[in-house]
């Protein structure tokens, strides 16, 4: 059985096209002019990369949503977890850009808001363009919030009201980079501190109380 390539199917045309012009300019004998196309489809294909992880099984465990730093670890209002505790993880442009989902559960709704394109790490980036996946789990409610940045302009979202996910399993991207938000009842024990680095679907942020 053929692997699957681990690069996201949103990742193919920025990868194909350079890739295809590269190699008609290389087949005609152009190598110099071809080098800058070949560049600009190896740098696609490492930021669209989309490797397989091994999902841990950590009872009321929280999943990181997503590859990058924690900015920050603080107190929020969530409307559909309501009283919360929010971690914000910045994705650098070297960043693994697929989300995964921090729970098992059910999407109740998504929600896209259009907005601005501020850096992540600055307070006005609190009214970006933003999508808001809320999860109804077992035991408890759980929101992850893709954040559009200065170069990250395209949020991905591929689910809908209704749609089953477990735990790590891939819901969306945010193409080139920028912040993914992670709302979580109030009385979770979090396990992750600022400035830590954590990867989506692997590292565990949180337990559910």
């Amino acid at each position: 059985m053929m692997s699957r390539l681990p690069i996201a199917r949103e990742g193919w045309p920025f990868v194909a096209i350079p890739g295809t012009i590269a190699l008609g300019l290389a087949l005609v004998g152009r190598r110099r002019l071809a080098l800058p196309f070949a560049a600009a489809a190896a740098a696609s294909a490492a930021f669209f990369r989309d490797p397989d992880r091994a999902i841990p099984a950590v009872v009321n465990g929280v999943l990181a949503p997503a590859d990058g730093r924690v900015m920050s670890v603080e107190d929020a209002v969530d409307p559909f977890v309501g009283p919360s505790v929010r971690v914000a993880i910045f994705l650098s442009p070297l960043d693994v850009h697929v989300n995964r989902a921090p729970i098992a559960g059910v999407v109740a709704d998504t929600a896209y808001t259009p907005g601005r394109f501020v850096a992540a790490w600055d307070p006005a980036a609190e009214a970006n363009e933003r999508c808001a996946v809320r999860l109804q789990g077992e035991h408890a409610r759980v929101t992850v919030v893709q954040i559009a940045g200065v170069v990250a302009r395209r949020i991905v979202c591929r689910v809908g009201s209704g749609d089953k996910l477990a735990a790590g399993e891939r819901f969306g991207m945010i193409r080139f980079g920028s912040r993914t938000d992670c709302y979580m009842p109030r009385t979770t024990e979090i396990t992750v501190r600022v400035g830590e680095s954590v990867r989506g679907g692997q590292t565990v942020i949180g337990v559910l109380k």
